[in-house]
């Protein structure tokens, strides 16, 4: 979609309808386009600009424009000889940036031109203009992508953006993620973070925790930057973040390349543009065919990489039987198979799969994979405070476990033990806040819940949460967990209305902004480590861990503690969320 770009001109207002780079035939088939003419779009014509005076940073802010973190010097005599060759037709104006600048239209315009004749540029030839992709989008002549972009760059990462190049701002210090106070953010700073993890400039600086809530420390606070430093921890900041809540967590949109990454998928047969059964356009003999993608193993992640490949954000259903999504018919055979996806993938293509040996166990027609898409997405988060604060050994006779031990939350051992005997059980309260943007509701609907007579409740998740200790080489020695029974709100943020409660089988969610907190005494809260030899070991509890629920941010799911059981007691310290690597 064009947009008008204005310049302000000695008290007049210049527009333009859009800007370009126009690359060379040779060029044209490399994804992305890096290197080129830079045109703009005056009138309903395409227009060069002539480069008298045109600079380094004038080249710099199109790059961000594109999606490109930075430009690079190129060989120009190639472009000075396809330039005798063109006709000309060049834009009346110069353009001065400050390289700071977001947009283009954001630059001061510089004098006007007077051409001599035919339309010639005095000095010079038309402005060119060459690139650097971030590493995730280097130029490609296919559409071949196989390897999964991992970022190097371990000071700054995005969380909860639900497309590519956006995010909520989180910096390692000490060993610990933390987020940004979105006091005095601007776009500048903004597009030092893009430009950092390899985007271009930024096209929003968002503030009010607009993408999720981050969870732990709010490392920097106040940031100024000048705009050409390499790294956000090179700003100025303060320190001290009194009175910042991640409630103003700090956020990014970066502007990212073309990549035509939706031209090889699309989603057939959906309701609406959100929702389909996915069909890839592969090779086969030859030539180019849409078909579908086999549902084995077809589950969130997988899911989650389509709907963000098709720039529709995150996945809020990922389903193995789309028979009742009629797609086209030509598109029926089945083009892809076996697809495991890490979640960090760019494409689809960039997941494990079978590549062109296709084999599908359950073929194809209703059993193709399809996926429903959302704009947003709650994100559970634990309170490691909250586990650290309330661990403790409780010894409690088998006859007493009967209903828990029915619902296979105690060790395995415990199916030979005497009724008189005792279960040494590591028991502690769980907080889990969502953080996201929309409410964590359970994956099955009511009346596929599963009855537990024993307790007399639902189960809307037969499996919620898993609780394991490990030996410090990360060996499980005992493991429990608990299914979600009653996934409710147990307490809200102020202003924040209760919408789940589980009483008289009442709907069953985490609202955004309210926690569900199990507490110690309730049962399966608990790890049974009847088995445990004393020692030093890992508590490691996951929320979701079977991705049932799409969430914003899968990384913060999973929280570790230190323990050290003597045999008689435990002590639990050190304990972190997510990928923090404090020991």
């Amino acid at each position: 979609m064009e947009q008008c770009l204005c310049f302000d001109y000695q008290a007049l207002t210049v527009q333009v309808e859009d800007v370009r780079i126009r690359a060379t035939y040779s060029q044209r088939k490399r994804i992305p386009i890096t290197e080129g003419f830079v045109e703009v779009k005056d009138g309903g014509k395409w227009r060069q600009i002539c480069n008298e005076e045109w600079s380094e940073m004038n080249s710099r802010v199109i790059c961000g424009m594109y999606g490109f973190p930075s430009e690079k010097p190129f060989n120009v005599r190639p472009y000075k000889l396809l330039a005798k060759r063109r006709k000309k037709n060049y834009w009346g104006f110069s353009v001065n940036c400050t390289g700071n600048e977001s947009n283009l239209s954001d630059c001061k315009l510089g004098k006007e031109i007077q051409f001599k004749g035919n339309n010639t540029c005095r000095r010079g030839m038309p402005a060119v203009i060459s690139c650097v992709p971030g590493r995730a989008f280097a130029p490609s002549v296919s559409m071949g992508f196989r390897k999964a972009y991992r970022i190097e760059q371990p000071l700054v990462r995005l969380r909860g953006g639900a497309m590519i190049g956006e995010g909520r701002v989180e910096v390692l210090k000490n060993g610990e993620w933390g987020t940004v106070c979105d006091d005095n953010w601007n776009i500048r700073a903004a597009t030092v973070v893009c430009r950092e993890l390899g985007f271009g400039s930024a096209k929003e600086a968002l503030a009010g925790g607009r993408m999720g809530q981050g969870v732990g420390s709010v490392h920097m606070n106040e940031v100024e930057c000048s705009g050409f430093e390499k790294s956000l921890t090179e700003c100025y900041f303060n320190r001290e973040s009194v009175g910042c809540s991640h409630e103003e967590d700090a956020a990014v949109r970066c502007n990212v390349p073309a990549m035509g990454f939706n031209s090889r998928l699309r989603l057939g047969g959906g309701r609406n543009p959100y929702e389909g059964r996915v069909e890839v356009l592969a090779e086969r003999n030859g030539s180019l065919v849409w078909g579908t993608v086999c549902s084995d193993s077809w589950g969130t992640m997988e899911a989650m990489v389509v709907c963000r490949q098709l720039g529709l954000g995150f996945a809020s259903h990922a389903f193995q039987e789309t028979w009742y999504w009629q797609g086209d018919a030509s598109a029926d055979s089945v083009v892809m198979s076996g697809v495991r996806c890490s979640g960090t993938e760019l494409t689809l293509d960039q997941c494990l799969h079978h590549g062109k040996h296709v084999s599908c166990l359950k073929g194809s027609g209703r059993f193709a994979a399809g996926v429903s898409c959302t704009q947003t997405a709650p994100d559970l988060v634990l309170s490691a405070q909250v586990v650290e604060q309330t661990t403790y050994l409780e010894d409690r006779p088998m006859y007493a476990l009967q209903c828990a031990h029915e619902e296979r939350c105690l060790s395995r051992t415990a199916d030979k033990a005497d009724p008189n005997s005792y279960r040494r059980l590591l028991r502690f309260s769980s907080q889990i806040q969502n953080n996201g943007l929309s409410d964590f509701r359970p994956r099955a609907s009511p009346h596929s819940w599963i009855w537990h007579e024993c307790h007399r409740h639902y189960h809307s998740m037969e499996v919620f949460t898993h609780y394991d200790l490990l030996s410090l080489n990360g060996t499980k020695v005992a493991e429990g967990h608990k299914a979600s029974f009653c996934l409710e709100d147990t307490h809200c943020d102020e202003g924040i209305q209760k919408r789940y409660e589980c009483a008289n089988f009442g709907s069953q969610g985490i609202t955004v902004g309210c926690w569900d907190t199990y507490r110690h005494d309730i049962d399966c809260q608990w790890i049974d480590i009847t088995d445990v030899k004393p020692g030093d070991y890992i508590l490691q509890v996951v929320i979701n861990p079977n991705y049932e629920v799409a969430e914003s941010d899968y990384t913060n799911n999973i929280m570790k503690c230190r323990s050290r059981y003597d045999g008689h007691r435990i002590w639990t310290y050190n304990c972190h969320i997510g990928e923090n690597t404090s020991s």
